[in-house]
């Protein structure tokens, strides 16, 4: 339960405010086909959410306990040093001859690549004995995050503030994550 609520948690927080917020934004706007655009969405966050999973059950056996945590917390210090980082706007897949699902689909698969929320994910399922929970609770937290992008558009820029909540949770994920590496490393 703890890799489902950690990667739930961390990547809802790590996608507030990212580029692939602004990304769905712009594209539900320009394509208004909100279903197209959060079935690509689903479709995105499953195959990052997947490939990390997979990654993370394949790497997990070969490390010791103290490995696995130190992966980790290097995990959560990436994710919490991205909230840290200001966000620019996304490439908006403009001259992409694709419909609206592909465009999604393929577009936020390729920005959420290697991004802190699918490392997250992978640090989360190493880490744990049920690593296919990392991969639902993150799944869940990135579409907990983009749908309502989607659906309310810029919108919720204005009804969130995402500057403060990047900068606090961003701090917090930093002094976990480096309370984790102390751990792992003994210095602690």
């Amino acid at each position: 339960m703890d890799a489902l609520l950690t990667a739930l948690l961390g990547c809802l927080l790590g996608e507030m405010g990212d580029k692939s917020q602004l990304l769905v934004a712009a594209l539900a706007a320009r394509y208004d086909r909100n279903g197209a655009v959060i079935a690509g969405v689903v479709v995105a966050a499953l195959a990052n959410a997947a490939l990390s999973t997979l990654a993370g059950a394949w790497i997990g056996p070969m490390l010791g306990s103290d490995a696995r945590l130190l992966f980790l917390a290097l995990s959560i210090l990436f994710l919490g040093a991205g909230l840290l980082w200001r966000v620019s706007p996304p490439a908006l897949l403009t001259g992409w001859p694709t419909g609206p699902f592909l465009t999604t689909a393929l577009g936020l698969f390729i920005l959420q690549f290697g991004d802190g929320p699918q490392f997250l994910i992978l640090g989360t399922a190493t880490r744990s004995a049920q690593p296919v929970l990392a991969g639902i609770g993150g799944t869940i937290g990135i579409l907990a995050a983009l749908v309502p992008a989607v659906l309310l558009r810029d919108r919720l820029f204005a009804l969130l503030p995402t500057r403060p909540i990047r900068l606090s949770g961003g701090a917090i994920l930093l002094l976990t994550g480096a309370t984790l590496a102390l751990s792992a490393t003994g210095l602690l």
